[in-house]
């Protein structure tokens, strides 16, 4: 998705695409990889340089954790490490964060130790590796060969065969057995959505967003692709948060899955109703991604959140 639009507060989102794009490019004029620049902490590692990694062959992975896209990427990834990692491969995930919250070492670290990511994590706060790559997307992936030149990128989800191709090509291995890539058909309609008035677009038409706390119904007809709110709420630029002890959220999507990114600190109680029927019943305890609803196929329907928690703070909604 193109974050473009939002206001120039947040670098992090400045010229940003995150999602399944699978925008690829390969590289007939190869460039040096540039320097790794402005990173706040190492994770799983002494600081790196590009020149001590020369020798080797390098994959520069841009993440961060609260992007389904990104997390949907990271079997394969931590499966190439361990597959090649005694045969001249690393692996540098640049965690560069998309919200504030990302920023905080103690949930990164928290998100390595979740998904098994055993090589360096780099954490890009202030975004100088990024703009040093000139990047615009999450995920994103640099190969890089022994003489420090990028050779091929990868930029969103799919294409892990070919990636993986052009990994072994590197490192002077044959054709291999490969990492199986799970052939899925999904049909996403409805896009990301994001509560922070930055890029504050698919708010219900009969609400509008207020910084101050502001009392929110639920409208009898909501659109494809919209979301409404229930009870006290206010907006800041990243997030809405719920200012009494109850609200409500809903919103017609079309998708398979439903994926929320939300925080809050007193353990906010979230009942999960899909067309109507109640589904699960999660604990949103820490700044991370929540995954809602897992259907069996992509199609149009009802999602509403009934939350029990005042400060519960909701990021984005994402769609698989």
């Amino acid at each position: 998705m193109d974050a473009s639009k939002n206001s120039g507060n947040n670098p992090s989102l400045v010229d940003a695409i995150k999602g399944d794009s699978k925008s690829e490019v390969d590289q007939k004029n190869y460039e040096s990889a540039p320097e790794f620049t402005g990173i706040a902490k190492w994770l799983n590692s002494d600081p790196l340089t590009m020149e001590s990694l020369k020798g080797r062959v390098v994959l520069i992975d841009f993440w961060t954790y609260s992007c389904i896209n990104c997390i949907r990427t990271l079997p394969y990834i931590t499966a190439w490490y361990e597959k090649y990692k005694d045969k001249g491969f690393v692996i540098v995930g640049v965690h560069t964060p998309e919200f504030a919250f990302e920023k905080d070492t103690g949930n990164v670290q928290t998100a390595i130790t979740r998904y098994g990511i055993n090589y360096p994590v780099a954490q890009d706060n202030d975004f100088g590796t990024w703009r040093a790559y000139s990047n615009r997307y999450w995920p994103a992936h640099y190969l890089i060969d022994q003489n420090g030149k990028i050779v091929y990128t990868h930029f969103g989800e799919g294409k892990y065969q070919k990636t993986e191709q052009a990994i072994q090509q590197l490192l002077g291995l044959g054709d291999e057995d490969k990492i199986d890539e799970a052939n899925v058909t999904r049909i996403i309609k409805t896009p990301e959505i994001y509560f922070g008035l930055s890029r504050l677009e698919l708010l219900s038409k009969k609400q509008t967003a207020s910084k101050s706390a502001q009392q929110y119904s639920l409208p009898e007809d909501l659109p494809l692709n919209n979301f409404a709110l229930e009870g006290q709420w206010s907006f800041s630029e990243e997030n809405a948060r719920l200012e009494g002890q109850s609200g409500k959220i809903r919103l017609n999507f079309y998708s398979k899955d439903v994926h929320m990114v939300a925080q809050s600190y007193s353990h906010a109680t979230v009942k999960v109703f899909v067309d109507q029927q109640l589904i699960k019943t999660i604990t949103v305890k820490d700044s991370s991604l929540y995954t809602l609803f897992e259907g069996m196929e992509s199609k149009q329907q009802s999602l509403q959140l009934e939350i029990e928690g005042a400060g519960f703070k909701v990021f984005t909604f994402t769609f698989g």
